[in-house]
């Protein structure tokens, strides 16, 4: 007895299981995370800035056109080569002092960022270490490091970075302690909330059970799960630690002169401000187009690393 047409379609259309070569991989991690991160534009065009600066610091010797502290005395306060009295040999001008300012603004890329660099590097270490005691001990010694948090977040973290380098002098290298130390509880209470939600998980207790001692729990286990929301808080935190920086050498308490540093140099030029506008604003500019560009790149990679915003 013959099967009905319908019957005999239904059993040539069987999916036949796919050969090993056939199956779709995974991506990977990198590919995917760019894939996320680029589809915030904005964040692209800030990788793309941050880029170009980090290049501009590194080779800041070689792409400056004259030295950032040679001073030339006969030509005080020249305008930029597209103004009426300017010259191609200053083509952002000269300070009161006759420095050119395009290359003050290189050197002082490289100051900045180097200020961000060591200040997060250093807020970051001693932030994460006491979060994940305190995250993983619990009980009195996370009350001791909470309250102490809580009495440096209480102060404003200009003034307490005015008081830091009040205590310890001005200067380049006090500049950047103080800053750490303002950043300080931000990455210590962020930290201690990532370990609270690892700190429980099965993994946590599987690694436990099979004989990791402390400290392999803390910085194998459960630490390297929460770096997503701590790289994150860094890069924001690197443009916070330029502007503090900024605040402090336009207060006199930063990078003395003759130091090539973007606040100091925006605190040198305020009394030209009407009759030299580029004094004053370009080390502005340069400050504002830094510090936005590391913001929205941080927001791009927010966006790639919480998976709650994945698809």
């Amino acid at each position: 007895m013959k099967k009905p047409p319908s019957t005999v379609l239904m059993n040539t259309h069987i999916r036949m299981p796919l050969a090993a070569s056939e199956e779709i991989a995974p991506p990977h991690p990198l590919r995917e995370f760019w894939d996320y991160f680029s589809q915030n534009r904005g964040a692209v065009i800030g990788l793309v800035v941050v880029i170009s600066l980090v290049l501009t610091a590194l080779l800041a010797d070689l792409i400056a056109p004259h030295s950032a502290i040679e001073q030339y005395r006969d030509a005080t306060l020249a305008p930029p080569m597209w103004q009426q009295g300017g010259s191609i040999k200053f083509i952002l001008g000269t300070d009161p002092l006759g420095r050119d300012m395009l290359s003050r603004l290189i050197h002082g890329t490289r100051l900045s960022l180097l200020i961000g660099l060591v200040a997060v590097t250093l807020s970051l270490s001693i932030g994460v270490m006491l979060g994940l005691i305190a995250g993983y001990f619990r009980g009195f010694v996370e009350i001791i490091i909470l309250r102490l948090m809580d009495i440096m977040l209480a102060l404003p973290s200009l003034l307490l970075a005015v008081a830091v380098v009040a205590i310890l002098g001005p200067g380049l290298l006090n500049t950047m302690v103080a800053i750490a130390v303002v950043m300080v509880p931000h990455y210590a209470r962020l930290t201690r909330a990532a370990v609270m939600g690892e700190i429980d998980k099965d993994y946590v207790h599987a690694s436990r059970i099979a004989g990791a001692g402390t400290l392999r729990l803390m910085f194998n286990c459960i630490l390297p799960n929460c770096t997503a929301p701590l790289i994150v808080q860094a890069t924001l935190g690197f443009s916070a630690a330029i502007l503090d920086a900024a605040a402090l050498g336009f207060l006199g308490l930063g990078a003395q002169p003759p130091t090539p540093e973007w606040g100091a140099m925006l605190s040198s030029a305020l009394e030209f401000i009407q009759n030299a506008w580029w004094v004053v604003t370009l080390p502005g500019l340069a400050i504002l187009v830094t510090v936005l560009a590391i913001n929205v790149m941080g927001d791009g990679l927010r966006d790639a690393f919480d998976p709650r915003l994945k698809k």
